[in-house]
């Protein structure tokens, strides 16, 4: 966190905005909320992939307001198919939310997915994406992206989820003992959950997605 500056976060955001991703900076996880409640309006067909930082910021509670038609994939009861029926409807949402793996500061969205339907809406579908991310996500460029996987988000996660992987048992993905290691490589564990790759670079349809950075450590 020492590590990441006000300038390193300004020039983020800035290149964000070239990239025509809307960006801003909040400095707390209530703010960060309070400016979700801005972007969202009453009536709003909304869901989110899973997501730590979502959870953090208390955005779930935010959705279940009532003041939006929330596609809950959390909710009590509900079976792998009503799950993965969520998971199609969120393409017909009005806005997803989610977080992110990392965020280049040349303003590049670097994530991964096991089931793919976070890295599905994330590029088309929904009519708006909201991501938040502590600043801790930002990295220099996608090769630190990479790592951070690597290191952090996958290991992290996969302890989180009781997963039989490789890297919830050692802390570091098994591509790690290959010099030179490709994009894409890992175990081959079932329960592998980086196995859809997506960077999100340029957008065509500009301030679709939207990015909200937040000063604090957040998510993996």
């Amino acid at each position: 966190m020492k590590d990441i500056s006000k300038e390193t976060i300004e020039r983020t955001i800035a290149a964000l905005q070239k990239n025509q991703m809307q960006a801003c900076y909040c400095a707390t996880k209530e703010e960060a909320k309070a400016k979700v409640a801005e972007l969202l309006h009453k009536g709003d067909t909304v869901t989110h992939g899973g997501s730590v930082t979502l959870a953090q910021c208390g955005i779930p509670d935010l959705l279940k307001s009532g003041d939006y038609t929330y596609l809950d994939r959390s909710q009590e009861g509900l079976t792998r198919e009503q799950v993965e029926e969520i998971y199609r409807k969120a393409f017909f949402s009005d806005v997803y939310l989610t977080s992110s793996n990392a965020i280049t500061e040349s303003g590049m969205l670097f994530n991964v997915d096991g089931n793919a339907n976070r890295v599905a809406a994330m590029i088309y579908g929904p009519k708006s994406v909201i991501v938040i991310a502590g600043v801790n996500k930002i990295v220099a460029d996608i090769q630190e992206a990479f790592y951070r996987l690597r290191t952090i988000a996958a290991p992290q996660n996969t302890q989180r989820l009781h997963c039989e992987t490789y890297c919830a048992k050692t802390g570091r993905c098994v591509s790690l003992q290959k010099e030179g290691s490709q994009l894409g490589e890992g175990c081959f564990s079932e329960q592998r959950i980086c196995c859809s790759y997506a960077v999100c670079s340029f957008q065509r349809q500009k301030n679709r997605i939207k990015v909200i950075l937040v000063g604090e450590e957040l998510g993996y």
